[in-house]
């Protein structure tokens, strides 16, 4: 492990409170009403550790469904499906107002611990994103866990991106403006391929990174990991579970393809929106990871809710702030870009 990330994770232990206000400059006690009902909600109707994989998928959909946003309108959906071995299948939408003009792009990467996570569950978040930044949204159905381990979701993130770029003029996308994003485990596969990429000089290199509470750690070593635990959705049990479906026999736990946190060098990455809540089990190690691209000197905007919990973005038919965040992740994405 790098000294400085040592040093950091010794700091929080040492005084979450403290560094935590530092870096977030803001503190929540507990999170927001509209969360606390989600909670409720969900507890027991949401998934779960199991054997009967499809009855978790099935969970997760049921109890996710009626909490989406509205469809925004676009100007375009639709899905495409490579040829065998260029990639997975992809669904596409154009913005509100982008007919007739070349767009950037964002490949986007769902969450659902690499195990859950489909386009209907996602749609919602795809159009508002696609509006918010003025981008052609690629969502990508990378293969899940435990079915298919890892490297399956971070190679097919690869082979994503790179059709994007091969059929740029066909999507109407300005290949000088292709990015990446993702949320929880779509986040770490966006950080690792960003890293990949950089590592191997490859033409597909993301312009920027989109990372919204991203699983940056396997490890989950950082202090929040043991504050929140239990009782905000994302407990212990699941996430050891939905990490133990991707690793499966990979040992190495703590290389950066799987623990972006942990990379050697953030040197030459792309610019990034970091997104992080303040009563989920990841919040430090975005936190952290931020601190470790500023550090490298790479432009970041780090936006934190404090009262909002992981997985909020998606839940934007009963948590208000889902649509304020996606909206500031577009103006932080328009700053960066910018600069």
């Amino acid at each position: 492990m790098r000294p400085q990330i040592e040093n950091l994770r010794t700091a929080l232990s040492a005084a979450p409170a403290e560094i935590v206000r530092l870096v977030h400059r803001a503190d929540a006690s507990l999170p927001a009403p509209a969360a606390l009902r989600v909670i409720e909600r969900l507890t027991h109707r949401g998934p779960r550790p199991s054997g009967d994989i499809e009855e978790v998928r099935r969970r997760y959909e049921e109890s996710r469904r009626p909490l989406l946003a509205p469809l925004e309108d676009v100007d375009g959906v639709f899905q495409v499906s490579p040829r065998t071995g260029d990639g997975p299948s992809v669904h596409v939408i154009r913005p509100k107002g982008s007919t007739g003009r070349i767009a950037s792009a964002i490949v986007y990467l769902h969450g659902g611990g690499w195990t859950v996570g489909t386009f209907e569950i996602y749609e919602p978040l795809c159009r508002q994103l696609a509006n918010a930044t003025g981008s052609v949204v690629v969502y990508v159905r990378y293969r899940l866990a435990p079915e298919h381990p890892f490297p399956a979701a971070f190679e097919d993130t690869r082979k994503a991106l790179a059709w994007v770029h091969a059929n740029h003029r066909w999507l109407g996308i300005d290949p000088a403006r292709i990015g990446i994003a993702g949320d929880s485990a779509g986040g770490n596969l966006a950080a690792a391929v960003s890293l990949a990429e950089r590592n191997d000089r490859s033409p597909y290199r993301p312009r920027f990174q989109v990372l919204l509470y991203p699983c940056l750690d396997m490890r989950a070593c950082m202090p929040s990991h043991k504050a929140f635990a239990e009782d905000y959705l994302l407990t212990a049990d699941l996430y050891r579970w939905y990490r133990q479906n991707y690793v499966g026999s990979y040992a190495k736990q703590q290389h950066w393809r799987l623990s972006p946190l942990f990379a050697h060098e953030l040197t030459d990455l792309p610019p990034a929106v970091v997104l992080y809540a303040g009563f989920d089990p990841l919040r430090d190690e975005a936190a952290a990871f931020a601190e470790r691209l500023r550090d490298a000197a790479i432009p970041v905007e780090a936006l934190y809710f404090p009262d909002m919990i992981h997985g909020f973005m998606t839940m934007g038919g009963a948590i208000p702030a889902a649509s304020v965040a996606i909206r500031r992740v577009g103006e932080a994405l328009a700053s960066l870009l910018r600069d």
